[in-house]
């Protein structure tokens, strides 16, 4: 029995050498660790913050008409290009039965009042030149004549507003021509030709008979979350990106930042706007969406490295990054950091440009003996 358990003893003895030989032989056979190395570049580094929105002209104006009535003719189409003054439509007043027969009727009544102050006036008029009544009973006669003949005309100009919807001595305060009042292009027109259209007064905004733009000074309107708008300022420069123009930034300011914002979804929302500098010769249409990159802060052509070749001390948070000094033989070097764009890092101190750094957290790819799994 004893000598049962001393060979037991012996075998897992020679068992437990063996095992650590096999395991120091496969050891001495791994390659040793190789670490690689990359170098700084000149980078642009740049802070930004994005905001979603359209572009749209910055002066855009609704041409209305000052009468009612129904569009006769229209000489514009949505793309052309008009001048201030050029004529855009025209109308054709449809006049109501009851007021062209009131206003008739009033007009050969004041006609019959004029007839009979003209026989008053001349008959006093022969009796004045003969001496037979004063001056005050001519001049009497001679002022009721006047306002009959007043009573006519204006009856006259009732008449003609009523039947055609203005008057020659009305000038543009009421007009059948509808014209373009800005130079520009015209976005829309909305009605066609026999619509009814409505004057703009106090109680109604009036029927929109055309909408014209000046598309070469266009704007960005967009919004920003709540947590950026404290980020941001008047006079930052602006990176629009059109989805519908490829390829192609136009630079711009911000001007406007809302002081109030509007909650949709849950979150506040701040309305701002920024002018485009130029459109560098594109068509612009309008309404197009666009983003626009709010730059807030810029370096320009400095020494950067990749984020994630920087460490940080455990104790103090201090940042470094570990310097090749001989073949995988590495130094600890500290360096001062700047604007980081969340890929690149701009290194203010610490680094020279020929320095190789470790590239520490390196991931090894996958192969076929060792998958990566999920």
């Amino acid at each position: 029995m004893k000598k049962a358990i001393t060979i037991i003893v012996l075998l897992i003895i020679v068992s437990l050498f063996g095992g650590s030989l096999y395991y120091l032989y496969q050891k001495n056979q791994e390659s040793p660790v190789v670490y690689q190395t990359k170098q700084s570049t000149i980078e642009t580094i740049i802070r930004k913050t994005v905001a979603t929105g359209t572009l749209k002209p910055r002066e855009e104006v609704e041409v209305k008409p000052n009468i009612s009535g129904i569009v006769d003719v229209l000489l514009v189409k949505p793309g052309d290009t008009v001048q201030v003054g050029d004529l855009v439509a025209q109308l054709k007043v449809v006049p109501n039965i009851t007021s062209l027969n009131s206003a008739k009727n009033q007009l050969r009544q004041t006609k019959i009042n004029l007839e009979n102050e003209k026989k008053l006036f001349n008959r006093q008029d022969e009796l004045f030149q003969k001496g037979v009544i004063s001056a005050n009973d001519y001049d009497l006669a001679k002022n009721s004549f006047d306002n009959a003949k007043q009573n006519v005309a204006a009856a006259e100009e009732n008449y003609e507003i009523i039947q055609t919807g203005t008057t020659k001595d009305a000038g543009n305060a009421a007009t059948t021509e509808i014209k373009a009042r800005i130079s520009g292009m015209v976005l829309s027109v909305p009605v066609k030709v026999g619509n009814q259209v409505i004057e703009a007064n106090n109680f109604n905004e009036g029927t929109t008979i055309a909408t014209i733009a000046k598309v070469d000074d266009m704007i960005f309107e967009g919004k920003v979350d709540e947590s950026e708008v404290g980020k941001i300022k008047e006079t930052l420069p602006l990176e629009i990106t059109v989805g519908a123009i490829e390829n192609v930034t136009f630079d711009a300011i911000l001007d406007y930042i809302a002081p109030q914002g509007v909650e949709e979804n849950g979150a506040v929302q701040f309305e701002i706007e920024g002018s485009l500098k130029e459109t560098k010769g594109i068509f612009i249409r309008a309404g197009l969406s666009a983003n626009a990159s709010i730059i807030l802060e810029k370096e320009v052509d400095v020494m950067a490295i990749e984020e994630a070749l920087v460490q940080f001390d455990k104790e103090t948070k201090a940042p470094y990054v570990e310097v090749e000094v001989g073949d995988q033989k590495f130094e600890r070097r500290d360096i001062e950091l700047g604007l980081s764009d969340g890929i690149n890092v701009y290194v203010k101190s610490g680094l020279d440009k020929d320095d190789k750094i470790k590239v520490w957290n390196r991931i090894d790819a996958p192969n076929s003996e060792s998958p990566r799994r999920f």
